[in-house]
Order: C-alpha cells, then structure tokens, then sequence
C-alpha cells in the first residue's frame, strides 16, 4: 500500500513515517522545503515538496495514496489574531480535504490534539466524550484546533466522497525524533537543571513512537468519524521532573509556586505589547489526565515506560546535537 505523510519533517509526522516503512508500506514523504528531512533523512521514502497553501501541489503529493496522514497542520501561537488564526486554519483543512478528494485517497487520518477536548472536572479522566467550548481558552491554538477538528470529521460524513476521516489526539509527545524541538524541549531542559521552580499541574506524557504506531492501526481499522485519545501516562509535573533526575542521578532542588502566581504572571505578560508565550502554557488550567482506553481497545494503543522515553530522547538530544 502506498501513503503520503503530510509533516513528514516534523516530529510526528517523522515517526509516522518510519512505522508505515516497518509495516511494509510505500511512502511518500511531504515536505514544504526542498532538501528537508527533519530526523528521517535515512529512511528509504519518496520526498515530495506540497504547502498548505498550494491545494495543487497536495493533490501531486497524495496520488496513487490510499492513505494520507495529515500531521502537518497549523500551530497558531499568537493569542491577539485569534479570528485570522482560525480562518486561515479551516482554509487549509478544506484544502487538504478537496486535494484529497481529487487524488482518490481512501482514508484520511488527521493528527488533532488534546486542546479540542473539554474538560472532565477533579477525578475524572477526559475522554473522547467531552469537546472544547469555542472561545473557553483565549487561545489561537485552541480555536484553530477545534475548527480543523471539526471540518475534518464532518467529512467523514459525506459518503458521497468516499473520504473516511479517523482523528487521533495525541497527548504530550516526547521522544528521539523531535527535530524543531517541541515538547522534548522540557526532557532535554530538566537534565540541563533549567527548572528550579514547578507547580501543581497534571499533564498525560506518551513517546512520539507510540503515537505513530497507533496511527499506523488507524489507518488499518479506525473507525471512520470518530477520534481517538492516544496517550500515555498521567503524571504530575513535579513527578515528571523527578523521572528526569532520577534518570541523569541529579537530584534538583525545586521550589513550588502557587498556580495564582503562574496564572498572574501570564496575564502580566499577555499585556505587553509584541510579546507571548507559548499556547500550551498560557492554558495551563486545561491541562488534565486523560483514558486512551478507547485507544487501546479498538486500536491496540500501547504505551512504553516513560522512563525509557526520557532515557532515549536525552541520549538522541547527545547523539544528534550534542545539547546535554
């Protein structure tokens, strides 16, 4: 079977790509830049150049692709364009859409995020029953998830396109592999001892390499319309942070704050001109533990020890960049 891997630079999009080469499958390997590899440059893909932007060179991307894995979707970060964020968000699903369409892929699996999940309350775990209230967060990134989320599972169904949409919502990904980098930036900060300060905060934490396997068995038997939590484990982020030390054998002495203070400091930020913060962080009273059991269930999701992601992202951070 032949798939096209939109992202396939990027750090999910990469993995992604390398568990489709080791099921057998042929691979073509989207890119917006020329010469680009992101962490798979050894990895025997066809590269091909496609842009959000250009519905044309997504069509030449996906031909001849039963499978499209759609990992390369927009990461708004900046809080005060919120409406341009969204707009220029749903323009590029419906692109992906149509060029989808015209190439006659059969499947679509959309990588979407926890962010259009709503929240469960103390002592529950979210799931795949709650969604995100528009407007909840003050967050482009939040927005412009919900949105793709949205317009990507409406068309799952129109039958009449024959395009079946499987959306899966990764956690926190950490692993080798995470090129920009993203969320592994937190493993790689902790061992330097970057991090004196934490606060009460749960996050789920699950390694890029099992959200790529998990995207592989959607793409074989997800059920079409529906979304999938892909996740791992639930973790304070203190308990997050003392994994880290205990795997390098420092232990750092860390000073809690209040999450009024942090929620203080944010909105004290957000009022200066030309400046922001990451979405992720700003919206930290969104995060939450969450079930894959759905996951797991219909999908076979497994998750490894987090303790042997930390280990192999600080040991991939030293073999590739030499940052630790």
């Amino acid at each position: 079977m032949q798939v096209t891997v939109l992202g396939a630079t990027g750090f999910i999009g990469g993995q992604i790509a390398r568990a489709a080469v080791a099921r057998g499958w042929r691979v073509r390997a989207a890119r917006r830049h020329a010469g680009a590899v992101g962490a798979i440059g050894d990895a025997p893909v066809e590269w091909v150049e496609a842009n959000l932007a250009d519905e044309a060179s997504l069509t030449r991307a996906m031909r001849e692709s039963e499978v499209l894995f759609h990992a390369a979707a927009s990461y708004p970060q900046d809080f005060r364009n919120i409406p341009r964020a969204v707009a220029q968000a749903g323009q590029e699903m419906e692109r992906v859409l149509r060029a989808a369409r015209q190439a006659g892929v059969r499947r679509l699996v959309y990588t979407s995020s926890l962010t259009t999940l709503g929240l469960a309350g103390r002592g529950r775990l979210a799931d795949e029953s709650l969604f995100y209230t528009p407007g909840a967060a003050n967050s482009a990134y939040f927005e412009a998830k919900h949105v793709m989320e949205q317009i990507a599972l409406r068309a799952s169904n129109d039958l009449a396109a024959g395009l079946e949409v499987v959306a899966l919502l990764p956690s926190a990904v950490f692993g080798p592999g995470d090129v920009k980098p993203t969320t592994s930036v937190v493993i790689r900060d902790a061992a330097r001892g970057r991090y004196p300060f934490y606060f009460d905060a749960m996050i789920n934490a699950v390694d890029g390499r099992d959200v790529a396997w998990t995207h592989i068995a959607a793409a074989e038997r997800g059920r079409p319309g529906e979304r999938y939590i892909v996740g791992g484990h639930n973790l304070a982020l203190r308990q997050l942070l003392d994994t880290v030390d205990a795997i390098v054998g420092r232990r750092q002495r860390r000073i809690r704050v209040s999450r009024r203070l942090v929620r203080a400091l944010i909105d004290l930020t957000d009022r200066l001109p030309f400046t922001h913060l990451p979405e992720n962080f700003r919206t930290f009273e969104f995060w939450q533990p969450v079930s894959s059991q759905k996951a797991q269930a219909e999908l076979g999701h497994t998750m490894r020890p987090f303790e042997e992601t930390v280990r192999d992202t600080l040991l991939w951070f030293q073999q590739t960049s030499g940052l630790l």
